[in-house]
């Protein structure tokens, strides 16, 4: 680092720029697939039923989140044309288009995709309520201040990114510390990889490793998420010391983060997630000569200080500032004893708080929807519904989806473990009664091809992962057992 200027994170400022705008790509593609039939115009919730209570009340208008549907009325059309244009923009910085102009360029595009995106969570309701909603929309407002080719990254921005990596992994680790049990004896991960929303492929064979293994899974979590962020910020000293180690250490504290992040994604289905930490983690890089741009003349005009316009210094400044004095809410967090988790201290989700699993389930209860054509729903045979992520068939393999997000499947997870039905999952099952195309889109399988069911029902059932031995005797990669009924046959008319 050289004063304002972070000549040696080129490449790290190459990562996050078109990482984080893939990420956003992702997000307004799986908002164009899922949105409408979830929340749309005749969604499960839908999004203009939430905009006329917001401007209806005073309670309303305090509650609503930025968005451009406030004062653009919301249409299905609209929605599209808003992921659309956000997937052009995000194309565009993975191509590194707009970085080859000013800054403002790229800032007015990550911008664009940073308020565009907000306007979709802010009416997503709760197939948008999860932490990596929020943590992409902080990382695309950060990575508009990191510049074009033209300059060198401002220094300050990228300690906002080690910032924003030391809150997302060191809050996720005090959550852990503070929460069940079973992190602090060291069975946490002896559960998890059965338990968690979307299994991947490979849960099954890590989650039959020997217990030892998964106590030193849980000792290394520890290790990566409750000391490894402080080195992050190593590099900082490289303006004081000389030498390279300063950037080593922050090297490897960024590498210890990303390997832990890859086995996530390898074991699991946590959307884009793990995904963005390891994009986020290149922030720490530092590599000497790569992404940097051409060496400034050896004494800059007056306007130009470290090799940036003085503008853009300022800027980047301000928002250095401000960053300042919103953290005060996020770092008192990070040591509260009740410590909020993926929570946000203002409107514009700046400066939030993450975390994630707190307490891990011992047990995996899964809830299947089913409908059948005969109509005497007690003498019925009954006919499952297929998700696309969320277990079901017995001898499927679970699929990997992320850092793609399954939005229904992740809430029929979320299900079991309250005390009521949510009232989408009721909307649901009338859409299914309907044969509603859009919905059914949602799945993996319908069983009575686009035919309306007489009566459907949800039933529970309790699901573990075939032993080697069960699996070589019965071929399953699933063991279940009925726990009982979850709502009992409904109809649109009884026949």
């Amino acid at each position: 680092m050289d004063g304002f200027a972070a000549v040696d994170f080129g490449f790290a400022r190459e990562v996050l720029e078109r990482g984080i705008a893939a990420l956003y790509v992702l997000a307004f593609v799986s908002t164009l697939n899922q949105f409408r039939p979830l929340l749309g115009e005749h969604g499960l919730l839908p999004a203009p039923e939430l905009l006329a209570w917001a401007r209806s009340s005073e309670r309303g208008r305090r509650m609503l989140r930025p968005t451009v549907f406030r004062w653009a009325t919301y249409t299905d059309r609209r929605l599209a044309a808003l992921c659309w244009a956000g997937i052009v923009v995000g194309a565009a910085l993975v191509c590194g288009i707009p970085q080859l102009f000013t800054p403002w360029a790229p800032m007015a595009c990550f911008l664009a995709l940073w308020l565009g995106y907000m306007s979709v969570v802010s009416i997503g309701q709760t197939f948008y309520g999860f932490g990596w909603e929020m943590l992409l929309l902080e990382a695309g407002f950060l990575a508009a201040f990191l510049g074009s080719g033209a300059e060198p990254p401002p220094t300050v921005v990228i300690v906002l990114f080690w910032w924003l990596v030391f809150r997302l992994e060191f809050g996720a680790g005090m959550v852990k510390i503070r929460g069940g049990r079973e992190w602090r004896d060291l069975t946490a991960l002896t559960f998890h990889h059965e338990t968690q929303p979307m299994p991947g492929p490979l849960s099954r064979q890590a989650h039959l490793l020997p217990r030892w293994f998964h106590r030193g899974e849980v000792l290394g979590n520890h290790f990566a998420q409750l000391i490894v962020p402080w080195f992050l910020f190593a590099p900082l000293l490289g303006l004081w010391v000389p030498g390279q180690w300063p950037a080593v250490v922050g090297a490897v504290a960024a590498t210890i983060v990303i390997a832990t992040q890859l086995w996530l994604i390898v074991t699991g289905n946590f959307a884009w997630l793990n995904w963005a930490t390891v994009v986020l983690a290149f922030s720490a890089v530092g590599l000497p000569g790569i992404g940097s741009p051409v060496a400034p003349p050896p004494q800059d005009p007056p306007w130009v200080i470290d090799g940036m316009p003085l503008p853009w210094l300022l800027v980047t400044c301000a928002v250095a500032l401000l960053y300042a004095a919103i953290s005060w809410w996020p770092l008192r967090n990070l040591f509260a004893h009740r410590q909020l988790m993926n929570a946000s201290f203002n409107r514009w989700q700046l400066a939030n708080a993450y975390g994630a699993f707190g307490t891990v389930t011992k047990e995996r209860i899964e809830y299947v929807v089913e409908g059948t054509l005969d109509e005497d729903p007690d003498a019925a045979t009954w006919h499952e519904y297929s998700f696309k992520g969320k277990p079901g068939d017995v001898r499927r393999v679970p699929r990997q989806f992320a850092p793609y997000h399954l939005r229904l499947d992740w809430l029929m997870w979320f299900l079991p473990l309250g005390r009521s039905l949510e009232d989408w999952f009721s909307m649901f099952l009338l859409r299914l009664l309907e044969a509603d195309a859009p919905t059914l889109r949602l799945l993996d399988r319908d069983p009575f091809d686009g035919r309306r069911p007489v009566w459907v029902r949800a039933v529970a059932y309790g699901y573990r992962f075939a032993t080697r031995a069960e699996f070589r005797t019965t071929r399953t990669r699933w063991v279940r057992e009925l726990r009982g009924e979850v709502t009992g046959p409904m109809a649109l008319r009884r026949r």
